[in-house]
């Protein structure tokens, strides 16, 4: 008999600003996964991670993950949660997991952290394994600092909006605030060249500058928690850390010409997002347009929900 196969969404994430956190007040590095995180803020887009999920009780584990149809065998983040899920049966399972991802991998998209998260919830739904939503996001999480894939992204996925991780960790350690936002407001991301992250959560020449600005940011925004405050301080902070290339500044002046109402750099990638009220969509859009090729820009819907199981 077929296995019934579990269905989850995850919105995508964009991460305007961070602040690694890794060490403990002393200096001393941290080693509970669900300690280390990041502090910052970003969005939760619309487009994201649909994941579906088959397994069939077999005579020992085993796992397959496809993304876009193509077999994944990097897919390291999606096997840790898989793995760290079976630990909590009796019995062995051959697991399928299918990724369709509707943003570009690699960029700053929050790919790996969506993918891990609906992985959670589709695959202990499927196994009937009982745990809340806070526990499959504490799984999703550790997946992504063990594997090096992420710091805090798995936490705004969950919640959705315009996320502000006040304090790091997984949920349970982690705080996390939102900036209200209503469903007139659309991204517009452009993607010059990826950088992957797991290149950069292993550079420590950046780390001192990154950390300091990453306070002094996310002070200046509590200061004054608006939309506009917030990206013209992800901007800012995208600036003093020496992450803006010279067509990333181009692209953010001209969105900001066109009417944004404002445009940050996607940490960790050579890329712009664009926040853009229903009205002003075609003029920044435009903008994007003659800078890029059209497979490299994206348009997506605030999501507000955060990731879900599907019907």
């Amino acid at each position: 008999m077929p296995s019934k196969s579990v269905r989850a969404f995850s919105p995508a994430g964009i991460s305007s600003f961070f602040q690694k956190c890794d060490k403990a007040p002393d200096g001393t590095p941290l080693t509970d996964p669900e300690r280390i995180g990041a502090r910052g803020g970003g969005f939760a887009l619309a487009k994201g991670v649909l994941t579906e999920v088959s397994a069939t009780k077999s005579e020992k584990n085993r796992f397959k993950v496809f993304i876009n149809g193509k077999p994944a065998p990097e897919a390291e983040t999606t096997k840790a949660v898989v793995d760290m899920l079976l630990g909590n049966v009796q019995e062995n399972y051959n697991v399928t997991v299918k990724h369709h991802v509707e943003v570009p991998i690699g960029a700053g998209f929050g790919s790996s952290a969506a993918g891990a998260l609906g992985t959670a919830l589709a695959l202990s739904k499927k196994l009937n394994i009982s745990l809340t939503y806070n526990q499959l996001g504490r799984i999703a999480h550790v997946a992504e600092v063990k594997c090096r894939t992420g710091l805090g992204t798995v936490e705004g996925l969950m919640v959705g909006g315009c996320v502000l991780v006040i304090e790091p960790g997984a949920p349970r350690y982690a705080i996390i605030d939102r900036i209200p936002i209503s469903q007139d407001y659309q991204i517009v991301a452009g993607v010059f060249a990826p950088r992957l992250t797991k290149n950069f959560l292993e550079s420590r020449e950046k780390e001192a500058i990154i950390n300091e600005m990453g306070q002094k940011t996310m002070k200046k925004i509590l200061s004054n928690p608006s939309l506009e405050n917030f990206l013209r301080s992800c901007r800012e902070f995208a600036e003093k850390t020496g992450l803006v290339t010279e067509r990333v500044r181009k692209l953010m002046d001209a969105a900001e010409e066109a009417g944004a109402v404002g445009a940050a750099q996607n940490m960790l990638g050579e890329a712009v997002h664009a926040l853009v009220n229903a009205d002003k969509m075609e003029a920044v859009l435009q903008v994007f347009k003659r800078q890029l090729p059209q497979e490299r820009i994206l348009t997506a819907k605030i999501d507000l929900q955060g990731a879900r199981l599907l019907g």
